[in-house]
């Protein structure tokens, strides 16, 4: 991968990193709207993009992380094609925050489609590698059995998305609810399977609002006889 777009603070360092990453064939240009976004609500955030060396499939303009040729054929294929550009990128976000000098829990991980099941599926495995995940239009390829506890997961999705329904979003949000996990969804109705501004407001206002539970636990632990607040919103 190369890094496509890069905003820095106008002064001072990065008090937070917001790495995004693209769809299949797509370039990093179309997650320009969600930098600029970001980088107006949080102008001391640092907002990279990179770009997959890979070309899409069957000659398709853009770029992708893996391969969807045959996957409908062979969903068993799928975890492996994701979980081989896991290591590479767990190293690069591993790098940026070195580079920046900026830690886990300030580093929000985001993506559209593809972009999102990495973002998620790093995640899962290496929990508390950043503190939220801005997952548009994309899910895990399997729901984690335990789901990450020092990482709060945002959803954005489209009520008419049909490359992934989102009745099987909702239930994965009710395994996660389950099982502990800090996850919230935001649905857009009538909205398919893109990067909408309604989501991108959606996704400014979970960053600016929610507060994790994580935190709360941290909070009310202190307090004897006091429960744990709902980690669904």
């Amino acid at each position: 991968m190369h890094l496509a777009i890069e905003h820095l603070p106008a002064r001072g360092r990065p008090e937070q990193l917001l790495l995004l990453l693209h769809g299949w064939a797509q370039e990093a240009q179309a997650l320009a709207p969600l930098a600029d976004a970001v980088r107006q609500a949080f102008p001391q955030a640092a907002v990279l993009v990179p770009e997959s060396a890979t070309p899409a499939d069957g000659g398709r303009r853009g770029r992708m992380w893996y391969s969807i040729e045959g996957l409908q054929q062979s969903l068993d294929t799928w975890p492996a094609r994701v979980a081989e550009q896991l290591v590479p990128l767990q190293a690069w976000v591993l790098a940026q925050q070195q580079r920046l000098g900026v830690g886990p829990q300030a580093t929000c991980l985001a993506g559209f489609s593809q972009g999102a099941i990495l973002s998620l599926e790093l995640v899962a495995r290496h929990d508390g590698i950043a503190g939220r995940v801005l997952a548009f239009g994309g899910r895990f390829v399997v729901p984690p059995e335990q789901p990450p506890q020092h990482t709060t997961l945002h959803f954005f999705h489209g009520s008419d998305d049909n490359v992934f329904p989102v009745d099987g979003l909702k239930q994965t949000l009710d395994h996660l609810a389950a099982r502990q996990g800090d996850a919230t969804i935001d649905i857009a109705h009538g909205v398919g399977h893109q990067l909408h501004p309604a989501l991108v407001d959606r996704a400014l206002f979970r960053l600016r609002n929610h507060i994790p539970a994580r935190t709360w636990r941290a909070a009310l632990g202190a307090v004897p006889g006091r429960g744990q607040p709902a980690d669904q919103d």
